[in-house]
């Protein structure tokens, strides 16, 4: 495979035109400011009155087709309506304008050939400019005419104007770039729109008890357990220990549930009569808009539900209710937690669930979406290649989606949007897809929306007030290898409305409080995690135009978790990035004291000197060194936000049987002999990971065992040790002891041995429980 050139996947700063010209980083008043203006005629169609009759019958099927150059749109017609109202916009592009005329015809639709009604004529050099905040343009009653330009019967309410992107008027319009698409679901998919995320909670069930239940056969003592099931999440405890007609288990089981609550929670008390025959004792059906909420840790209060049983009667099912059997449980929607559902290291919001234990917002994200340039053709329609491309952003709760461009490589988008950003350590997610469903209707195992890449831009890493215009490279991982679809243009500005709010937030813990006052576990979080990814991708995908499964579940990087040799990889060296400081300082240590530069060595013993003879002085001093290091570096900042890094991720050399292996479902439809290639692999790394684990913990083991008396012999010698040194520090002065180890420490290498020292000898002779293992 052919390594691509490193410097196409770079970061670029632009300087666009942004706002007409008007952007010099301080915040404006005018909306649109993060983008470049584009200029549009707008039309709007209201309504028709007294309509001439064109059939034989004496009727007439009304519509209204605005027509400028090649560019032709179309109102939906009416039956039979005279009097008929459309109240539809249409948007001409102006840089693709190249007609002087506007001509607003009004038509009658025909089986065979529409006949014409009327017409009312524009010169464009006549219409009007509207800039927001102005009001919108009064539509006005105008006589249709013929063609030769007489009067005839008929009126026509108009307001026709030129004006921006920032218009109100601009989401909801037909626009000349989709002139050729057709039908009320294939606009509505190409448009812009706002979604918002369902507001998930946590629900906690601790099934405490159950009390009188009745089994099937009763010369056995039951094993009973508790299953519970919202919507597609189904859980059980464990089978109760107590093997009676009144079992315990006084356990937690956790779901998500998202408002409107639309499932009931659905519990059932089961007897395991026999591997695969489980006896449902009993059940009952909760809805979750009467479960008590609570904000924090406080304890609620337990209720017994009735467990009712259906029994068969000749075919049908019949409630048989039982009011001796009943199960003991405490229920309740939490609110102090955050329902997680994208991974915490790129989570754009951290509040909790309930609205009461929201603080207030620090500041505003704005995000200017310019263009793209350089996109791949991602699709074949009429023997050529094509791309519709359309951006998704997401933060906090609100998904936005810009509308879509028809095949064009190069697309224009210019929309700005609006976050409230309530802390800065989280992080926007810019994705860009082309859109697969311009013909409407969407067909079961249809056609799906291809990802063509994604961006990720932390806020903490941005100045405040500072508008950010960059290109980045649009990159995805392919199972051939990473390939750089494009790139797309974004400007950025966060700005604060108050620092102090914003500095005060450091020092609060990223997640709420309930978090770490009752933890849940990894496990119980990766679940839920999932849980949550997959109601939110069902809610959106049930708006309309819908926000599809695949988008929601590429930006919420649902999968991420799963194995993959290039992550293993990617986090191994970043380890050793971390690590390797700490190893060049521990190298720079020891070329000095084996004086490989005797002056900078003359320097320390100086500095030591000092530090020993003034100890009041240390503390400051490594204080000092930090403030002067991190003013050295400050010249050396980062100018230019995070973006994807093919190097960092491994991906500019993965090889194609790990990629292919990362590309595998779960579970595998490989052949036998990679899967077994692949598992030796897998066992081999796995085997060196189980070594360092292993080395680290014989370390822990052996400072345990200096006081553990595991060895009598090393313990007493250590024992023995401490008592002396601690007579000897007792009657000399610190400096002298703090001198001595110092100057041995750095002692010049000719009394020096090659062996190691007596005391890392002593260390490594304790024992571990490396002994006891099998």
């Amino acid at each position: 495979m052919q390594r691509p050139p490193q410097e196409d996947f770079s970061l670029k700063e632009t300087k666009p035109h942004l706002g007409g010209g008007k952007v010099t980083g301080d915040k404006l008043t005018s909306t649109y400011d993060l983008v470049e203006q584009m200029q549009y005629l707008y039309v709007r169609v209201v309504k028709a009155k007294d309509l001439p009759a064109k059939d034989v019958t004496g009727s007439l099927d009304p519509y209204v087709e605005v027509r400028l150059g090649n560019y032709r749109g179309t109102t939906r017609h009416f039956e039979k309506k005279s009097n008929p109202e459309w109240n539809q916009v249409f948007a001409f592009s102006k840089e693709r304008i190249q007609a002087s005329v506007l001509e607003v015809n009004v038509k009658d639709k025909d089986f065979i050939k529409d006949d014409f009604v009327g017409r009312v004529m524009f010169d464009l050099n006549d219409i009007p400019k509207r800039v927001p905040p102005d009001s919108p343009l009064a539509p006005q009653w105008y006589r249709l005419e013929d063609r030769s330009g007489n009067k005839v019967k008929g009126e026509l309410m108009l307001a026709v104007w030129m004006g921006t992107q920032a218009d109100e008027a601009f989401p909801e319009s037909w626009h000349s770039d989709a002139a050729t698409v057709s039908g009320a679901d294939a606009l509505a998919n190409i448009r812009s729109k706002v979604y918002l995320s369902p507001k998930l909670w946590y629900l906690r069930v601790n099934v405490i008890e159950a009390q009188d239940l009745i089994p099937g056969d009763r010369s056995r003592f039951p094993e009973v357990y508790v299953k519970a099931i919202l919507g597609n999440q189904a859980l059980r405890t464990r089978v109760s220990m107590s093997k009676t007609i009144n079992p315990m288990w006084n356990e937690d089981l956790m779901f998500v549930a998202a408002e409107p609550f639309e499932e009931p929670l659905i519990l059932s008390v089961e007897d395991r009569v026999a591997p695969n025959n489980d006896d449902v004792l009993g059940r009952c059906a909760i809805p979750l808009q009467y479960i008590e909420r609570r904000l924090d840790h406080r304890p609620i209060n337990s209720k017994w539900y009735n467990l009712e049983k259906h029994i068969i009667v000749e075919g049908e099912k019949k409630k048989e209710i039982k009011f001796a059997s009943r199960i003991h449980m405490r229920l309740y929607l939490e609110g102090g937690y955050h329902v997680l559902d994208e991974s915490t290291h790129y989570s754009s919001d951290l509040r909790p669930t309930a609205k009461q234990l929201w603080k207030s917002s620090i500041g505003v994200l704005e995000l200017g979406i310019l263009n793209a340039q350089g996109l791949s053709p991602m699709k074949t329609k009429d023997n050529r290649a094509t791309t519709d491309a359309y951006c998704v952003a997401k933060y906090g709760q609100k998904w936005i989606r810009t509308r879509t461009i028809i095949d064009s490589f190069a697309p224009k988008w210019n929309e700005q949007y609006t976050w409230e950003v309530f802390d800065p350590c989280t992080v926007i997610t810019i994705g860009v897809f082309d859109n697969c469903h311009l013909h409407g209707g969407d067909k079961p195992g249809g056609a799906r929306d291809s990802r063509i890449g994604k961006v990720r831009i932390r806020l903490s890493t941005l100045e405040t007030d500072r508008v950010y215009t960059h290109s980045y490279p649009l990159l995805v991982l392919h199972p051939t290898g990473v390939k750089k679809m494009g790139e797309i243009h974004l400007a950025v500005r966060f700005t604060c409305s108050s620092l102090m709010n914003m500095m005060h937030m450091y020092s609060q813990p990223l997640l709420p409080k309930m978090h770490y006052i009752h933890p849940l576990t990894v496990t119980q979080l990766d679940s839920l995690r999932h849980q949550a990814t997959q109601i939110v991708s069902m809610r959106l995908s049930r708006a309309e135009p819908p926000l599809r499964k695949e988008i929601v579940e590429y930006m919420l990087d649902v999968g991420s978790h799963m194995w993959s040799m290039r992550r293993s990889k990617a986090n191994f060296f970043r380890i050793m990035g971390v690590l390797g400081g700490l190893i060049a300082i521990g190298r720079w240590f020891d070329q000095i004291c084996n004086w490989k530069n005797p002056i900078t060595t003359v320097l320390i013993h100086i500095l030591f000197l000092i530090l020993v003879l003034y100890p009041e002085l240390i503390l400051p001093t490594i204080f000092l060194y930090l403030f002067l290091i991190g003013v050295w570096y400050y010249r050396w900042r980062p100018r230019h936000p995070p973006h994807m890094d093919t190097r960092l991720s491994c991906a500019d050399n993965a090889n194609p049987d790990e990629l292919d292996e990362e590309f595998d479902t779960f579970p595998t439809p490989r052949p036998p002999d990679i899967v077994r290639m692949r598992y030796d692999r897998l066992r081999s790394i796995a085997g060196r990971i189980q070594t360092v684990v292993g080395d680290l913990a014989t370390q822990g083991e052996r400072l345990q065992s200096l006081l553990s008396w595991r060895d009598p012999r090393a313990t007493a010698l250590f024992v023995l040790f401490c008592l002396i040194a601690a007579i000897v520090l007792y009657v000399t002065p610190f400096q002298v002891v703090a001198l001595l180890s110092g100057f041995y420490v750095l002692r010049h290498p000719r009394f020096r041995h090659k062996l190691p020292s007596a005391p890392l000898n002593f260390f490594r002779r304790l024992p571990a429980r490396t002994d006891c293992m099998l």
